[in-house]
């Protein structure tokens, strides 16, 4: 194959009057046609800044490439070094020959311009077409992405589509001057698994068609499987190893390549606790890397996997349990109006008869697809939204029939954990002055000194230290937020914890960190969960029964394990074909089904 792109000694700094930050540290790769490039790593690894970089949008300031080659081989056999352009040059480089695909497709497409003319403005300034023209090829490709309807697609705006259809759009608007690279950055991370499967699938059809070469940007390996043909691991600006997807996820040589490929849940057995990248790794001060344990991944996962003992054992305790929480034909409808004081012509049935129960010390999981209406049932439990109908039923208390002081009893045992915990903490109070208000209101202890002791004990207990009471939420990581999260849910002592979609933000290795947390503080304070998500190998690590909800219906629920092993109903069938899985077999599967390209 030939080469399309190298990459050599690259480096980008940021630099501020506090700060000066190397996030590209002397990068070099090469890029062949027709082949893919999967760079993974976690959040400040330095993926994206690499991929800006390449493309020259870097901001400047604080940001500046420092030294490095990128060089851009034409099919004539003449090289161009991008970073040597002038601007005016460069730009018939950017989106022509070099496409980009952004993480969020919201914030990328113009929301006052139809998503047709978006398209149809790239292929007028890159291929000098009228106006009738760009509308055929825009129309040509949308059908080749695969929207439904395309003519109505050209006259939509962004808000009118959803997640996936919103990516289909920037894909065809990367296609559309047929480049000879196109760049992913993490294109399919804010999606559900079945819309990301579909995604995926597209982009490997487009690459092999086009004969493109393709750099995929995740910090997620087993979604980097299911495309890249080679793998650079990416820790704190550099290239800590790379080589051929097959002999990274069965020989890993570097620690944190070990951790990586480890912490992502097992769907082929159950772990008593995920490892992490610090279980294989530790850095020392002057930022060497020292491996941990001399262990392959496959030995550390087998040590970690619970026997069918211990899990018949579990399941047997848990059902000489009571039951806990009692969920009766819960109804969740919301009225359609008619313009803004006209009656109501409708409802969205976003939760229609809805029954579980959950028992003491259980974790029920409750998986579907956004729309499917888990949030809205959470939330209705908790009473956060007011059912429509149906009984709701806590340690054989009818909450419904609640109300005022008693209702407020109720919430000390009844907590929630949100998605998205940066916006359910108040940015002008500190950690520990959020907590002990939770602790004001509920008239826990007698003073502020007991309530700012049993605030260090929390923050201790959910791993943050004493000093992060006097910080605020904008001076944490995401996985320390959602600790903190986790801390004010705990802060009253409740019994039983919705856990919406808690870690669907984070990286997989802090993914493990926070899980880990969850089974660990389930065990220690008896608590009972309903974990809310739309990732099934999230949800089979930490649950002990699922139930798969779509449409506002619960279609299916049963014990993790057996759900998994043999699920009944089509949709759970689709929901778990679309994971993707890091498996030797399942790689080497992959690599036959795909025709070689020519």
């Amino acid at each position: 194959m030939a080469t399309v792109l190298e990459v050599r000694h690259l480096t980008t700094e940021f630099h501020s009057e506090q700060y000066s930050i190397r996030a590209v540290d002397d990068v070099s790769f090469c890029l062949e046609r027709g082949k893919a490039l999967g760079i993974v790593g976690e959040s400040g690894s330095g993926k994206s800044v690499t991929a800006l970089s390449i493309m020259r949008l870097i901001p400047t300031p604080p940001g500046r490439i420092v030294q490095g080659e990128v060089l851009f081989h034409h099919h004539d056999g003449t090289v161009v070094d991008l970073l040597k352009l002038p601007e005016g040059e460069m730009q018939r480089y950017r989106g022509n020959r070099i496409a980009m695909i952004f993480q969020e497709p919201m914030t990328s497409l113009n929301p006052v311009f139809r998503c047709g003319d978006q398209v149809m403005e790239a292929l007028m300034l890159h291929r000098k077409m009228d106006r009738k023209a760009a509308r055929q090829r825009t129309l040509e490709l949308f059908t080749e992405v695969g929207l439904p309807d395309p003519e109505l697609m050209l006259e939509r705006y962004p808000h009118q589509l959803s997640g996936g259809q919103k990516q289909r759009v920037m894909i065809a608007m990367a296609m559309s001057c047929e480049p000879d690279i196109l760049i992913a950055d993490e294109p399919t991370t804010a999606l559900d698994v079945t819309v990301q499967a579909t995604i995926l699938e597209l982009m490997r059809q487009l690459q092999r068609s086009h004969q493109m070469a393709l750099i995929f940007i995740s910090h997620d390996l087993g979604v980097i499987a299911e495309i890249a043909d080679e793998i650079a691991v990416m820790y704190k600006g550099r290239i800590v190893e790379s080589g051929p997807l097959e002999r990274i996820f069965t020989d890993p040589q570097h620690p944190y390549t070990k951790g990586l490929l480890a912490c992502r849940p097992r769907l082929d057995r159950k772990l008593r606790i995920l490892p992490t990248v610090r279980d294989f790794m530790e850095e020392l001060p002057d930022s060497t890397i020292r491996e941990r344990v001399h262990i392959s991944v496959h030995e550390y996962i087998d040590h970690l996997t619970l026997s069918r003992e211990e899990l018949q054992k579990r399941k047997a305790s848990l059902e000489q349990q009571p039951v806990l929480v009692q969920v009766e034909d819960l109804h969740v409808h919301f009225p359609i109006r008619k313009g803004l004081f006209g009656g109501v012509r409708g409802y969205v049935k976003a939760v229609d008869g809805v029954s579980l129960t959950i028992r003491s010390g259980e974790t029920l999981g409750l998986v579907g697809e956004s729309g499917s209406g888990k949030t809205t049932t959470g939330r209705a439990i908790l009473r956060l939204l007011e059912p429509t109908s149906g009984r709701i039923l806590f340690n054989g208390t009818d909450i419904l029939a609640l109300s005022g002081n008693e209702l407020k009893a109720l919430r000390r045992q009844m907590q929630i954990i949100f998605q998205d915990p940066y916006a359910s903490l108040n940015p002008r109070l500190s950690v520990g002055g959020a907590l002990m208000e939770v602790l004001r209101v509920h008239k826990l202890f007698d003073s502020d000194r007991e309530r700012r002791e049993y605030v260090f004990w929390l923050l201790n207990k959910v791993g943050l230290e004493p000093r992060h009471f006097w910080h605020y939420p904008h001076e944490f990581s995401g996985g320390q937020r959602q600790r903190i999260g986790i801390a004010r849910a705990l802060a009253v002592q409740p019994r039983f914890i919705v856990c919406d979609e808690p870690v669907s933000a984070l990286d997989v290795s802090v993914q493990a960190q926070v899980l880990n947390l969850l089974v660990e503080l389930r065990e220690e304070f008896g608590l009972t969960y309903l974990f809310i998500t739309h990732d099934w190998s999230v949800v089979k690590f930490i649950s002990d029964r699922i139930a798969v909800m779509h449409a506002g219906h619960i279609v299916e629920m049963g014990d993790a394990e057996e759900l998994y092993a043999h699920p009944r109903h089509d949709y759970t069938r689709r929901l778990i074909a679309s994971i993707p899985a890091v498996t030797l077999e399942k790689l080497q599967q992959r690599r036959l089904q795909s025709p070689t390209p020519t």
